[in-house]
């Protein structure tokens, strides 16, 4: 899949569009297939260094809204294309 990864902190140059391999919902978690995402303040102060304790390399997206294309373990499977926002 193509996401934003930051692998240093600064100014938003340092953001880069890069192939990462498709997470795995883990237990009562879903993967969700996104059809819009939002930068936030948070989003833009962690990359900034503002925010401590960040690990690096780092993928931005704390907003966003789709649909459910699969579910981690002692996850209801009735989830799988529901629409949904965080």
């Amino acid at each position: 899949m193509r996401a934003i990864v930051v692998h240093r902190l600064g100014p938003p140059e340092v953001l880069e569009l890069a192939d990462v391999p498709r997470p795995e919902p883990g237990p009562g978690q879903v993967l969700v297939r996104l059809h819009a995402t939002g930068v936030n303040f948070s989003d833009t102060e962690r990359r900034r260094g503002v925010y401590k304790n960040l690990t690096l390399p780092w993928m931005p997206g704390t907003e966003g809204a789709g649909r459910v294309v699969s579910v981690g373990p002692d996850t209801d499977a009735g989830l799988i294309d529901r629409r949904v926002a965080f």
